[in-house]
Protein backbone atom coordinates (compact mmCIF):
# COMPACT_ATOMS: atom_id res chain seq x y z
CA UNK A 1 0.00 0.00 0.00
CA UNK A 2 2.99 2.68 0.71
CA UNK A 3 4.33 2.08 -2.41
CA UNK A 4 0.99 2.72 -4.04
CA UNK A 5 0.96 5.37 -2.09
CA UNK A 6 4.41 6.75 -2.92
CA UNK A 7 3.33 6.27 -6.63
CA UNK A 8 0.16 7.93 -6.71
CA UNK A 9 1.55 11.19 -4.94
CA UNK A 10 4.58 11.55 -6.79
CA UNK A 11 2.58 10.87 -10.06
CA UNK A 12 0.00 14.01 -9.07
CA UNK A 13 3.52 16.27 -7.55
CA UNK A 14 5.00 15.85 -11.82
CA UNK A 15 1.19 16.50 -13.06
CA UNK A 16 1.22 19.79 -10.64
CA UNK A 17 4.32 20.85 -11.42
CA UNK A 18 3.73 19.98 -15.89
CA UNK A 19 0.45 22.07 -15.37
CA UNK A 20 2.68 24.84 -13.57
CA UNK A 21 4.74 25.09 -16.60
CA UNK A 22 2.48 24.76 -19.79
CA UNK A 23 0.46 27.50 -17.88
CA UNK A 24 4.03 29.28 -17.91
CA UNK A 25 3.71 28.80 -21.82
CA UNK A 26 7.07 26.61 -21.80
CA UNK A 27 6.37 23.14 -24.39
CA UNK A 28 5.95 19.74 -22.19
CA UNK A 29 9.17 18.04 -22.06
CA UNK A 30 10.04 14.74 -23.96
CA UNK A 31 9.30 11.17 -21.89
CA UNK A 32 11.87 9.30 -20.79
CA UNK A 33 11.97 6.01 -22.65
CA UNK A 34 9.62 3.61 -20.07
CA UNK A 35 10.67 0.93 -18.78
CA UNK A 36 13.83 -0.13 -16.87
CA UNK A 37 16.92 1.59 -16.64
CA UNK A 38 15.69 4.59 -18.50
CA UNK A 39 16.19 7.05 -15.48
CA UNK A 40 19.78 7.60 -14.13
CA UNK A 41 20.88 8.84 -10.48
CA UNK A 42 23.93 10.79 -9.91
CA UNK A 43 25.06 12.61 -6.54
CA UNK A 44 27.17 15.10 -5.76
CA UNK A 45 28.61 16.50 -2.79
CA UNK A 46 30.87 19.54 -2.28
CA UNK A 47 31.26 19.27 1.64
CA UNK A 48 29.72 20.72 4.48
CA UNK A 49 30.87 23.75 4.57
CA UNK A 50 30.92 24.87 0.98
CA UNK A 51 28.44 27.78 1.08
CA UNK A 52 28.10 30.54 3.20
CA UNK A 53 24.88 32.18 2.72
CA UNK A 54 26.24 36.28 1.49
CA UNK A 55 23.37 37.53 4.36
CA UNK A 56 23.25 36.09 7.43
CA UNK A 57 26.23 34.40 7.36
CA UNK A 58 25.12 30.57 7.63
CA UNK A 59 27.22 27.83 6.70
CA UNK A 60 25.69 25.18 4.46
CA UNK A 61 26.47 22.01 2.60
CA UNK A 62 25.97 21.69 -1.30
CA UNK A 63 25.04 18.05 -1.95
CA UNK A 64 22.45 16.81 -3.87
CA UNK A 65 20.53 13.68 -5.45
CA UNK A 66 20.35 14.07 -9.58
CA UNK A 67 17.39 12.17 -11.38
CA UNK A 68 17.60 12.32 -15.07
CA UNK A 69 16.48 11.01 -18.48
CA UNK A 70 19.20 8.19 -19.39
CA UNK A 71 19.31 9.12 -22.83
CA UNK A 72 19.19 13.31 -22.56
CA UNK A 73 17.52 14.60 -25.47
CA UNK A 74 16.55 17.98 -26.74
CA UNK A 75 17.05 20.74 -23.69
CA UNK A 76 15.52 19.50 -20.20
CA UNK A 77 13.35 21.71 -17.91
CA UNK A 78 15.40 21.37 -14.16
CA UNK A 79 13.42 20.77 -11.15
CA UNK A 80 14.62 21.66 -7.67
CA UNK A 81 12.92 20.14 -4.72
CA UNK A 82 13.95 21.09 -0.73
CA UNK A 83 13.21 18.85 2.33
CA UNK A 84 11.83 19.66 5.14
CA UNK A 85 13.04 20.28 9.09
CA UNK A 86 14.62 17.18 10.38
CA UNK A 87 17.43 15.68 12.15
CA UNK A 88 20.89 17.15 10.70
CA UNK A 89 22.71 14.35 11.90
CA UNK A 90 22.32 10.41 12.65
CA UNK A 91 22.80 11.51 16.30
CA UNK A 92 20.33 13.35 18.63
CA UNK A 93 22.38 14.33 20.57
CA UNK A 94 24.11 16.69 17.93
CA UNK A 95 24.33 20.23 18.29
CA UNK A 96 26.86 21.86 15.88
CA UNK A 97 27.19 21.74 12.19
CA UNK A 98 29.56 20.25 10.49
CA UNK A 99 28.14 16.91 12.72
CA UNK A 100 30.50 16.32 15.57
CA UNK A 101 33.31 13.15 15.81
CA UNK A 102 30.92 9.97 15.38
CA UNK A 103 28.06 11.88 13.58
CA UNK A 104 27.36 11.64 10.31
CA UNK A 105 24.88 14.25 7.98
CA UNK A 106 21.11 12.63 7.91
CA UNK A 107 20.36 12.29 3.85
CA UNK A 108 16.62 13.87 4.39
CA UNK A 109 17.50 14.84 0.49
CA UNK A 110 17.30 10.86 -0.46
CA UNK A 111 13.85 11.10 0.67
CA UNK A 112 12.33 11.95 -2.74
CA UNK A 113 13.92 9.41 -4.71
CA UNK A 114 11.08 7.80 -5.80
CA UNK A 115 9.51 11.36 -7.11
CA UNK A 116 13.02 12.52 -8.76
CA UNK A 117 12.46 8.99 -10.39
CA UNK A 118 8.98 9.41 -11.68
CA UNK A 119 9.29 12.87 -12.83
CA UNK A 120 12.90 12.32 -14.77
CA UNK A 121 10.56 9.44 -16.64
CA UNK A 122 8.26 12.33 -17.89
CA UNK A 123 11.54 14.26 -19.13
CA UNK A 124 13.04 16.18 -16.24
CA UNK A 125 15.98 16.81 -15.12
CA UNK A 126 15.77 16.25 -11.07
CA UNK A 127 17.52 17.99 -8.12
CA UNK A 128 16.81 16.88 -4.67
CA UNK A 129 19.20 19.41 -2.36
CA UNK A 130 19.75 18.82 1.12
CA UNK A 131 19.61 21.49 4.21
CA UNK A 132 21.16 19.98 6.91
CA UNK A 133 23.22 22.68 7.73
CA UNK A 134 20.33 25.33 7.76
CA UNK A 135 18.27 22.34 9.94
CA UNK A 136 20.87 22.57 12.38
CA UNK A 137 21.69 26.01 13.05
CA UNK A 138 19.52 28.25 11.07
CA UNK A 139 15.62 28.85 11.13
CA UNK A 140 15.83 31.62 8.10
CA UNK A 141 13.45 30.85 5.15
CA UNK A 142 15.77 33.18 3.16
CA UNK A 143 18.78 31.14 4.17
CA UNK A 144 16.94 28.02 2.33
CA UNK A 145 16.02 30.12 -0.98
CA UNK A 146 19.45 31.28 -1.48
CA UNK A 147 21.02 27.89 -1.33
CA UNK A 148 18.27 26.62 -3.56
CA UNK A 149 19.53 29.81 -5.70
CA UNK A 150 23.50 28.64 -5.29
CA UNK A 151 22.88 25.36 -6.40
CA UNK A 152 20.99 27.20 -9.50
CA UNK A 153 24.12 29.25 -10.23
CA UNK A 154 25.97 25.64 -10.30
CA UNK A 155 23.72 24.13 -12.60
CA UNK A 156 23.62 26.91 -14.80
CA UNK A 157 27.35 26.39 -15.16
CA UNK A 158 26.94 22.76 -16.03
CA UNK A 159 24.01 23.49 -18.67
CA UNK A 160 26.78 26.24 -20.25
CA UNK A 161 28.92 23.58 -20.79
CA UNK A 162 31.52 25.87 -18.34
CA UNK A 163 34.37 24.10 -16.36
CA UNK A 164 31.95 24.84 -13.14
CA UNK A 165 32.18 23.71 -9.60
CA UNK A 166 30.73 20.70 -10.21
CA UNK A 167 32.95 19.62 -12.59
CA UNK A 168 34.12 15.99 -11.65
CA UNK A 169 31.95 15.94 -8.84
CA UNK A 170 28.79 13.25 -10.50
CA UNK A 171 29.10 10.11 -8.68
CA UNK A 172 27.08 6.92 -9.09
CA UNK A 173 25.53 6.33 -5.64
CA UNK A 174 25.39 2.57 -6.59
CA UNK A 175 29.03 1.95 -7.23
CA UNK A 176 31.03 5.24 -5.53
CA UNK A 177 32.72 5.70 -9.39
CA UNK A 178 32.37 9.16 -10.94
CA UNK A 179 30.14 9.83 -13.73
CA UNK A 180 30.07 12.26 -16.64
CA UNK A 181 26.75 12.76 -17.82
CA UNK A 182 26.22 14.77 -20.51
CA UNK A 183 24.15 17.54 -19.38
CA UNK A 184 25.37 20.34 -21.60
CA UNK A 185 23.12 21.35 -24.06
CA UNK A 186 20.69 19.23 -22.71
CA UNK A 187 19.74 21.67 -20.10
CA UNK A 188 17.01 24.85 -19.73
CA UNK A 189 17.80 26.99 -17.09
CA UNK A 190 14.61 29.09 -18.51
CA UNK A 191 12.49 26.58 -17.17
CA UNK A 192 12.71 25.75 -13.84
CA UNK A 193 10.07 24.37 -11.68
CA UNK A 194 11.05 24.40 -7.63
CA UNK A 195 9.42 21.79 -5.02
CA UNK A 196 9.76 22.05 -1.01
CA UNK A 197 8.37 20.23 1.21
CA UNK A 198 7.35 21.78 5.01
CA UNK A 199 9.56 24.57 5.60
CA UNK A 200 11.64 23.42 2.51
CA UNK A 201 7.70 24.90 0.69
CA UNK A 202 8.27 28.18 2.28
CA UNK A 203 12.02 28.46 1.33
CA UNK A 204 10.63 27.81 -2.06
CA UNK A 205 7.83 30.47 -2.50
CA UNK A 206 10.49 32.89 -0.35
CA UNK A 207 12.54 31.87 -3.41
CA UNK A 208 10.16 32.05 -6.12
CA UNK A 209 8.45 35.40 -4.59
CA UNK A 210 7.86 38.88 -6.56
CA UNK A 211 10.05 40.16 -3.62
CA UNK A 212 13.56 38.08 -3.86
CA UNK A 213 13.04 37.22 -7.86
CA UNK A 214 16.10 40.00 -8.66
CA UNK A 215 18.27 37.41 -6.95
CA UNK A 216 17.65 34.32 -8.99
CA UNK A 217 20.97 33.98 -10.59
CA UNK A 218 21.41 35.42 -14.25
CA UNK A 219 19.85 33.34 -17.03
CA UNK A 220 17.85 31.41 -14.51
CA UNK A 221 13.97 31.85 -14.81
CA UNK A 222 11.43 29.96 -12.42
CA UNK A 223 8.14 28.74 -14.26
CA UNK A 224 6.45 26.48 -11.66
CA UNK A 225 6.23 26.39 -8.31
CA UNK A 226 4.72 23.00 -5.74
CA UNK A 227 5.00 23.99 -1.99
CA UNK A 228 4.20 20.15 -0.09
CA UNK A 229 2.05 20.81 3.04
CA UNK A 230 4.29 24.23 3.50
CA UNK A 231 4.80 26.23 6.91
CA UNK A 232 3.32 29.22 7.06
CA UNK A 233 4.92 31.37 9.60
CA UNK A 234 4.69 35.57 8.78
CA UNK A 235 7.23 37.79 10.75
CA UNK A 236 6.29 39.68 11.78
CA UNK A 237 2.36 38.53 11.76
CA UNK A 238 0.56 39.83 8.75
CA UNK A 239 3.73 40.11 6.55
CA UNK A 240 3.57 38.43 3.92
CA UNK A 241 6.20 39.98 1.38
CA UNK A 242 8.44 37.53 1.41
CA UNK A 243 6.77 34.87 0.23
CA UNK A 244 4.06 36.83 -2.24
CA UNK A 245 3.94 35.34 -5.54
CA UNK A 246 1.23 37.32 -8.35
CA UNK A 247 3.07 36.41 -11.49
CA UNK A 248 3.77 32.72 -11.30
CA UNK A 249 1.78 29.51 -11.58
CA UNK A 250 1.90 27.46 -8.27
CA UNK A 251 0.64 24.91 -6.26
CA UNK A 252 -0.54 24.22 -2.43
CA UNK A 253 -0.86 21.18 -1.77
CA UNK A 254 -1.60 20.32 1.99
CA UNK A 255 -2.84 16.97 4.00
CA UNK A 256 -6.04 16.57 6.76
CA UNK A 257 -3.82 13.66 8.21
CA UNK A 258 -0.89 16.54 8.69
CA UNK A 259 0.20 16.49 12.61
CA UNK A 260 2.62 19.22 12.14
CA UNK A 261 1.50 22.03 9.63
CA UNK A 262 -2.36 20.62 9.23
CA UNK A 263 -4.00 22.98 5.92
CA UNK A 264 -2.44 26.09 7.02
CA UNK A 265 -0.47 25.91 3.35
CA UNK A 266 -3.61 27.12 2.11
CA UNK A 267 -2.74 30.60 3.27
CA UNK A 268 -0.85 31.37 1.05
CA UNK A 269 -3.46 31.49 -1.67
CA UNK A 270 -5.53 33.57 0.79
CA UNK A 271 -2.46 36.18 0.31
CA UNK A 272 -3.06 36.06 -2.86
CA UNK A 273 -6.88 36.62 -3.43
CA UNK A 274 -7.55 38.93 -6.69
CA UNK A 275 -4.11 39.38 -7.51
CA UNK A 276 -2.37 36.61 -8.69
CA UNK A 277 -2.24 37.24 -12.64
CA UNK A 278 -1.39 33.91 -13.94
CA UNK A 279 -2.92 31.11 -11.81
CA UNK A 280 -2.73 29.08 -8.78
CA UNK A 281 -3.97 25.61 -7.61
CA UNK A 282 -4.95 24.07 -4.04
CA UNK A 283 -5.09 20.60 -3.60
CA UNK A 284 -6.19 19.35 0.13
CA UNK A 285 -5.47 15.46 -0.42
CA UNK A 286 -8.50 14.09 1.60
CA UNK A 287 -11.44 11.86 0.90
CA UNK A 288 -13.16 13.72 -1.31
CA UNK A 289 -10.04 15.79 -2.60
CA UNK A 290 -10.76 19.05 -2.70
CA UNK A 291 -8.94 21.08 -6.19
CA UNK A 292 -9.21 25.47 -6.11
CA UNK A 293 -8.22 26.92 -9.00
CA UNK A 294 -7.94 30.71 -9.18
CA UNK A 295 -7.46 32.61 -12.11
CA UNK A 296 -7.76 36.40 -12.40
CA UNK A 297 -11.01 37.36 -12.19
CA UNK A 298 -11.98 33.73 -11.95
CA UNK A 299 -12.21 30.93 -9.08
CA UNK A 300 -13.58 27.59 -9.18
CA UNK A 301 -14.29 24.86 -6.67
CA UNK A 302 -14.51 21.22 -7.37
CA UNK A 303 -14.22 17.85 -5.36
CA UNK A 304 -13.61 14.77 -6.36
CA UNK A 305 -14.12 11.83 -4.07
CA UNK A 306 -11.24 9.11 -4.35
CA UNK A 307 -10.70 5.72 -2.92
CA UNK A 308 -7.04 5.56 -3.73
CA UNK A 309 -4.42 4.71 -1.28
CA UNK A 310 -2.86 8.13 -1.98
CA UNK A 311 -5.78 9.95 -0.60
CA UNK A 312 -5.51 10.14 3.11
CA UNK A 313 -1.08 10.23 3.40
CA UNK A 314 0.23 9.97 6.80
CA UNK A 315 2.96 11.92 8.38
Amino acid sequence: MRTRRKFAVAISAALLLLVGLLAAGTPTPAAAQEGSGSVAVATYDLGDKAFTDPQTGTVSELRAVVHYPRRLTGRLPLIVMAHGSWWACDSKDAATWPCPAGSHPFPSYRGYDYLGDALANHGFVVVSISADGINQTSFDYGDRARLVNEHLRLWQQVASGARGQLSGHFVDPATGHRVTPEFAGHLDLTRVGTLGHSRGGKGVMWQASDKHRAEWPAGVRVRAVLGLAPVKFDIPEGDHSDTLITGLPFTVVTGTCDGAVHEAGQEYLDDLAGRNTVTDYSVSLRAPITITTTRPGHRRTSSARTTAPAARPRN
